[in-house]
C-alpha cells in the first residue's frame, strides 16, 4: 500500500504539472504576444475553461500525501512555509485576474495579476522540489529556472496549438525563443537527477524545440507535456529513496487500515474526475477564434 500511495501522489503531482505548466506559461505570454485587448483576452480565453479544474490535481495531491504521509506533508510544507504561502498568493492573484478580467471598465491590472500570478508558482514550485532533492541554494534557484523556462515554453506551444493567425505565429515564437532558454538551464537541472528518464526529458525537450520550428504545434505539445512527466518521474525516483532528510517512507507513511480505506476512496473518485477533465478538453478543444474589431 506505501509504495501504491506514493506511486498515485507522483500521478497526480505530474498531473499538476502538466497542466498547469501550460496555465502558468499561457498566463506569462498573453500580455507579450496579445498586442491588444483583444488578443490579450482571445490568449486567456484559451486557459479560461479549464485552469480552474486543473488547480483541482494540486489539491487532490496535496490531500493524499497528508492523508498517506503525514509526516512527509508536515515536514515538506513546514520547512517550506514561505515559498509555499507565496505559490498561494500567486494562485489567488491569478484567480483574481482571471475571474474579473471581463467584469472591469479596465482589465490591465488584471492582466498583471494573472501574469505575476503565474510566475510565482512556476518559478517556486521548482525551487521547493529543486531544494527538496538537493538541499542546496543554487539547486534551488536552477530548479526554479527550469520550471519557469518549461513553462513558458509549453505555454507557448499551447497557445499557438488554440489560437490563430498573429497570434498563433507570435505564440510559436515565444515558444521558440523559450526553448532556447530551457535547453541549457535542463542540462544543468536535470543532470543531478540523472538516469533514464531525466535523459529522456532532455531528448524531449530537443524534439520539441525542432517540432515547434517545423510548426507541428500539436506533436511539439505532447513532447513538452512528455519532458514534464519524465522530470517529474525522475524527481519521484529520487524522493522514494529519501522523501526527507532522516526519513524514510515507510516511516512517513499513515497505518495500514488509513491506506486501504483511501485505496477504496481513490478507486471510486479517481475515474470519474479523469472522465470529467477528459471530456472538458475534448468540450473546448477548438482553437479560439479572435473576434472581428
Amino acid at each position: 500500500m506505501i509504495e501504491l500511495w506514493f506511486a498515485i501522489i507522483a500521478f497526480l503531482w505530474t498531473g499538476y504539472f502538466v497542466l498547469e505548466g501550460f496555465d502558468f506559461g499561457v498566463g506569462m505570454l498573453a500580455p507579450a504576444v496579445g498586442r491588444d485587448a483583444g488578443e490579450r483576452r482571445a490568449s486567456l480565453q484559451t486557459i479560461g475553461p479549464v485552469w480552474d479544474g486543473n488547480e483541482v490535481w494540486l489539491i487532490t495531491a496535496v490531500g493524499a500525501m497528508f492523508a498517506a504521509f503525514p509526516a512527509w506533508y508536515s515536514g515538506v510544507f513546514s520547512t517550506f512555509y514561505v515559498p509555499v504561502t507565496l505559490i498561494l498568493v500567486g494562485l489567488i492573484l491569478r484567480g483574481i485576474g482571471l475571474e474579473w478580467r471581463g467584469k472591469v471598465a479596465n482589465p490591465a491590472w488584471c492582466d498583471v495579476a494573472v501574469a505575476a500570478g503565474s510566475v510565482l508558482p512556476a518559478f517556486l514550485w521548482g525551487a521547493v522540489f529543486g531544494h527538496l532533492l538537493s538541499g542546496s541554494v543554487l539547486a534551488a534557484v536552477v530548479g526554479g529556472l527550469f520550471t519557469l523556462a518549461v513553462s513558458v515554453m509549453h505555454g507557448g506551444v499551447f497557445l499557438a496549438l488554440k489560437t490563430t493567425g498573429r497570434l498563433r505565429r507570435r505564440a510559436r515564437s515565444a515558444a521558440l525563443a523559450a526553448a532556447g532558454a530551457t535547453l541549457p538551464v535542463a542540462v544543468f537541472a536535470l543532470s543531478s537527477l540523472g538516469g533514464v528518464p531525466a535523459l529522456g526529458a532532455m531528448a524531449a525537450l530537443a524534439a520539441a524545440t525542432a517540432l515547434i520550428w517545423r510548426r507541428r504545434e500539436g506533436w511539439a505539445f505532447t513532447a513538452t507535456a512528455g519532458a514534464i512527466v519524465l522530470t517529474t518521474l525522475a524527481a519521484f525516483m529520487e524522493l522514494r529513496v529519501r522523501p526527507l532528510p532522516g526519513l524514510t517512507l515507510a516511516e512517513a507513511a499513515s497505518g495500514p487500515y488509513t491506506l486501504t480505506m483511501l485505496s477504496w476512496i481513490g478507486l471510486i473518485a479517481l475515474p470519474f474526475v479523469l472522465v470529467y477533465q477528459g471530456w472538458t478538453y475534448w468540450v473546448f478543444r477548438k482553437r479560439v477564434l479572435m473576434a472581428a474589431s
